[in-house]
């Protein structure tokens, strides 16, 4: 029988109740395509979709039972849409049990309207009715309805359980809202006898809003607790930036004898990560393996993320490659760990591997792509990697473009950085940052700091990278005085506990000469890493305080740190300037006997600056030909050097000659050697040399200066003042006069 028929035969039936309940029931019917007129209910016949002989059979009866097995078996929305419109047809709308049944057949279609506008049309909604309306709207991620349909609740029924108190719970959660939260826990105590669940809940409820001053209380006077309570409490800890807390709290769960669960792993795992604790990390790891828990691809992603964020790149891709199936978070996860610990020829190996070309990457991936791109500094395989971004339509995301601006000021690309970054709309502290830093990279110091000046007036507060980059600026240009400012900026924001800050502190009032302030500042700071120490013993370097810099050294080892290759760096070249050979050839020995470091070239370099400086000319080249490795032109210009200076021309020559081999196409080395010949008065071989460098179009720029005014920093150079003034008298005058000023 046709659904039009069948309402025609009952359509006395229909007239005979008050329509005015149902009109909203109506409109649903029709939109499942029976025209039912909502003001009286009449009937206007229209074709339908014909309806299966089980449908019709079942329609048959008007046993409540019929309509239930049917609602079960319902799987779209458009036969329910007739069923509904069936309900009310046979006069079932007020059976409790059909219209509860009815609202969790709309829910599970994501229909919520319908689902409420059923709900609605109950006269007296049993508690039953309330849980199925309220999950579904938590089901659907409708969450500020569920809390105000829960208010709605309360003023209907007194009745509630723990299973309401949940689900309300999980809104709040999902909103963040604690205030919601805690009156429901206030609720919750009112009502009483919670059980174990509901605790957790509202353990994880204040963890996650961030209150964990209430959650421990609350976890502190649960008796029962079970492994979700302590996880519950762990989690909160590590997710709250108390990961060590939490691993307190785990020492805790194992002496009451509560077995850890996959999840409690997963935010230990954290905790190691967040903490460096490498040795715990490892404990967990074995523990995970000893039951059984190694195989949980879950765990796996953590455990991987632990191992990279540790350092430990190795073990990371030994647990990647037992991945079975590896996913975007657990690829990117190893692409990312590769580029932040200095391994980008890995990084891209990976990212650009076949086995994994059904992985498409997103926004952090790309991200990571670039940063090794920019830190190998390839613009060629930069813009590839942009050009991808642009084909997944990732080159919008705020990750992305950062990468894109870093890559292309690392690559000295400064015009496509800049336009990457006035494209972007909405820029962070992270673009500004980055465009800061890529103008220091670029020796644009200026700009760097008129950047910083338009970043605060956009209204971007500064952080303590911010500061890192705008002092690396001013020790480019020597303005101490900008410099110092930023010093002080620093204090009022609270930033030089931030070692970075107070590094970058040191390298500038070491490069600007101030060593008493650098000193200063090396005291004050708590924490002084071994970057610390080596920028303070570079400052007495600069100065020839080769005494200074010894006695740091003293001093670092005697606080157990560990020197790196840089420190010995400063120490050689200190070493270098003040004649100390024997000193710096005892410390040349040290270093890779004692300390297990391999010579660098620029180790070498200082080696032959230091035997060339002191005359030892013959040693210096003997020294060169036993190098391990090919010299480059920092070794043969520190030699060249020592060799002007004791006017060994016939050596310089030589040294003179194997630059320009190394590099051919810098004017530098040309104008070297031209001004070597001259000062031995061999001037056609001079003239040879620069008629040379026209030949091949090379032109050496000129070197300028920079004076400090009212008004910034104003450069110039020795020919501006010349034409400016057309003798040299009155430069010297002016200059000095700005020097005073």
């Amino acid at each position: 029988m046709k659904p039009v028929s069948l309402l025609q035969r009952h359509s006395s039936c229909i007239l005979a109740y008050n329509t005015e309940p149902y009109q909203s029931l109506a409109r649903a019917y029709h939109n499942a395509h029976l025209n039912l007129n909502p003001r009286p209910l009449s009937i206007s016949p229209i074709k339908s979709p014909p309806i299966s002989p089980r449908f019709s059979e079942s329609t048959a009866s008007n046993h409540p039972n019929s309509f239930l097995s049917l609602l079960h078996s319902c799987n779209n929305i458009l036969t329910l849409g007739k069923i509904h419109g069936l309900l009310v047809v046979r006069g079932l709308t007020h059976n409790l049990q059909l219209q509860t049944k009815l609202i969790d057949s709309y829910g599970s279609f994501g229909k919520l309207e319908c689902a409420r506008m059923a709900f609605d049309g109950i006269p007296d909604p049993d508690l039953y009715s309330w849980k199925v309306m309220l999950k579904w709207y938590i089901m659907n991620e409708r969450y500020m309805e569920a809390i105000g349909f829960y208010s709605y609740m309360r003023q209907r029924l007194r009745e509630q359980d723990n299973i309401i108190f949940s689900l309300v719970l999980k809104a709040c959660i999902k909103l963040l809202d604690l205030d919601e939260g805690k009156k429901l826990h206030c609720h919750i105590t009112k009502v009483g006898n919670p059980d174990c669940f509901v605790l957790n809940v509202l353990i994880d409820m204040y963890a996650k809003c961030g209150n964990m001053e209430c959650a421990r209380r609350l976890f502190d006077e649960i008796q029962d607790r079970n492994v979700v309570s302590w996880t519950s409490i762990i989690a909160g800890h590590v997710q709250n930036d108390y990961a060590e807390e939490g691993l307190v709290l785990f020492n805790k769960m194992r002496w009451a004898c509560v077995e850890p669960n996959e999840y409690t792993i997963g935010s230990l795992l954290s905790a190691c990560s967040v903490l460096d604790a490498l040795h715990q990390g490892k404990w967990i790891h074995g523990y995970m393996i000893k039951d059984g828990m190694g195989a949980d691809s879950f765990l796996r992603t953590p455990l991987l993320n632990m191992y990279v964020k540790c350092g430990q790149v190795t073990d990371a891709r030994s647990i990647f490659d037992g991945l079975c199936n590896a996913d975007t978070v657990s690829w990117t996860a190893m692409i990312v760990g590769y580029t932040q610990m200095g391994y980008p020829v890995e990084a891209l190996k990976l990212f650009s591997d076949e086995k994994w070309s059904g992985i498409v990457p997103n926004s952090v991936t790309l991200a990571s792509a670039l940063s090794a791109s920019a830190q190998l500094k390839d613009l060629n395989l930069g813009r590839v990697l942009h050009m991808l971004g642009i084909k997944l339509g990732l080159d919008e995301y705020a990750a992305v473009m950062n990468a894109l601006v870093d890559m292309y000021a690392k690559c000295c690309a400064i015009l496509e950085a800049i336009y990457i970054f006035e494209r972007t709309s909405a820029k962070d502290v992270v673009t500004w940052n980055a465009m800061i830093a890529g103008y220091c990279q670029n020796d644009l110091g200026c700009e760097a700091l008129l950047l910083f000046n338009q970043m605060r007036s956009d209204g971007c507060l500064p952080d303590a990278i911010t500061v890192v980059s705008a002092l690396s600026a001013c020790a480019c240009l020597g303005a101490l005085y900008i410099g110092s400012c930023f010093h002080v900026f620093a204090i009022k924001c609270a930033f030089l506990s931030n070692i970075y800050v107070c590094t970058a502190l040191l390298n500038f009032y070491n490069k600007c000469g101030d060593v008493m302030s650098a000193r200063k500042v090396f005291d004050e700071m708590r924490d002084k890493n071994t970057v610390a120490w080596c920028a303070m013993m570079g400052g007495y370097g600069m100065q020839g305080d080769s005494t200074g810099s010894i006695d740091l050294l003293r001093k670092m080892l005697q606080e157990d740190l560990q020197p790196n290759d840089v420190a010995f760096t400063t120490i050689l070249s200190t070493c270098s300037h003040t004649g100390m050979v024997d000193e710096g050839q005892k410390y040349f020995d040290t270093m890779s006997k004692h300390y297990n470091i391999v010579p660098s070239m620029k180790h070498y370099a200082c080696m032959v600056d230091m035997l060339a400086r002191a005359g030892k000319v013959e040693a210096a080249l003997e020294f060169i030909e036993r190098m391990p490795m090919l010299a480059d032109v920092s070794v043969w210009g520190a030699f060249l050097h020592g060799c002007r200076l004791h006017s060994r021309l016939e050596f310089g020559e030589v040294a003179a000659k194997k630059m320009i081999e190394l590099q051919p196409e810098t004017p530098d080395y040309y104008v070297l050697m031209s001004n070597l010949y001259a000062s031995d008065g061999r001037w056609d071989e001079a003239f040879k040399i620069r008629k040379l460098m026209k030949e091949k179009g090379l032109i050496k720029l000129p070197g300028c200066s920079s004076i400090g005014m009212d008004n910034g920093l104003h450069p110039f150079a020795l020919k501006d003042v010349f034409l400016r003034h057309g003798n040299t008298s009155p430069n010297f005058k002016v200059s000095s006069e700005h020097m005073a000023q």
